[in-house]
């Protein structure tokens, strides 16, 4: 999910299928654009395939197609301005897809400053601050298995017509 101080940007959730290997089929999705709305986000989903050539090991990300349970999949968002104009800091917010698991301190985004939520987007904050309900009812520091979605609050302004990258990884549960 998107949003800056005039607008909310909604995203848009992958597919998951399990088969019976418990495989996943995830497919590349793009965010839909409200219209009125610059900012555009499409989230590329990538698993690291390593192959030998010429005696070194050549390591290339390809498209998350089918993964199995303990596959690591590289989240990829790509964060357009389409309007005429720059986007003061915009704020880009992401859940933690379906039969994932987020993987700790793999968030990152060049110039933005990543924060997390524990209850599916209503309220977020820094990993070291987010509790929840431990075993007995008592809160406990939350780890990043309790992760639902990811929030990144960019410092600066996106440039009209310019992409900024920010990317997370998560693992297949």
């Amino acid at each position: 999910m998107l949003y800056n101080e005039t607008s909310t940007n909604t995203y848009a959730s992958f597919t998951s299928l399990s088969g019976a290997a418990a495989a996943l089929l995830l497919a590349g999705f793009a965010a839909g654009q409200i219209p009125g709305d610059p900012l555009a986000i499409r989230a590329i989903a990538e698993v690291e395939f390593r192959s030998r050539v010429a005696g070194r090991e050549v390591v290339k990300l390809i498209p998350a197609d089918r993964v199995v349970p303990g596959d690591r999949v590289i989240y990829t968002l790509e964060v357009r301005n389409t309007g005429a104009t720059a986007v003061d800091t915009p704020i880009v917010t992401h859940p933690v897809p379906e039969h994932m698991r987020y993987v700790a301190d793999s968030a990152v985004g060049p110039g933005a400053e990543v924060s997390y939520s524990v209850d599916g987007g209503h309220s977020f904050g820094r990993a070291e601050n987010l509790l929840v309900p431990g075993v007995d009812g008592r809160p406990r520091a939350a780890v990043a298995a309790d992760y639902t979605d990811i929030r990144w609050q960019f410092k600066n302004s996106l440039k009209a017509n310019s992409v900024a990258f920010v990317r997370f990884r998560a693992l297949v549960k």
